[in-house]
């Protein structure tokens, strides 16, 4: 005696009834042994850095909403430009403010050297 079991047939259970990004299910059974839905959150995605693009690391990947529920230590990394940029771009900035400095000294040197041949050459 062979008894053949139909799959159990599954609806929406919210009002949007297309398979969008934003209605994804999974099928989850019950301890009663029905099979339901479940509704799935879309995946965060990591922050970006604003100059290269790259994800931030040490920041986690949460959707907008969620961010606003973990404390602010968990959002950011202690250093300059925290969680709006990353290490590498911070080092290049670092690097190159550093250089502009110095090239400014350079320039000022080099101006105070000339002025100092112009009065020796006015002298003689």
């Amino acid at each position: 005696f062979f008894v053949a079991l139909m799959a159990q047939r599954l609806t929406y259970r919210r009002r949007c009834s297309y398979r969008t990004k934003s209605n994804h299910v999974r099928k989850s059974m019950t301890p009663g042994g029905k099979l339901s839905l479940h509704y799935v959150g879309k995946k965060g995605t990591n922050p970006k850095c604003g100059d290269c693009g790259n994800d931030i690391i040490g920041v986690p990947a949460l959707r907008p909403r969620e961010y606003h529920g973990i404390s602010k230590r968990k959002k950011t990394v202690s250093r300059a430009y925290g969680g709006s940029r990353c290490g590498g771009c911070v080092r290049l900035r670092i690097v190159r403010a550093f250089l502009i400095e110095e090239q400014k000294i350079v320039k000022k040197v080099l101006q105070e050297q000339s002025k100092k041949e112009k009065k020796d050459k006015t002298a003689k």
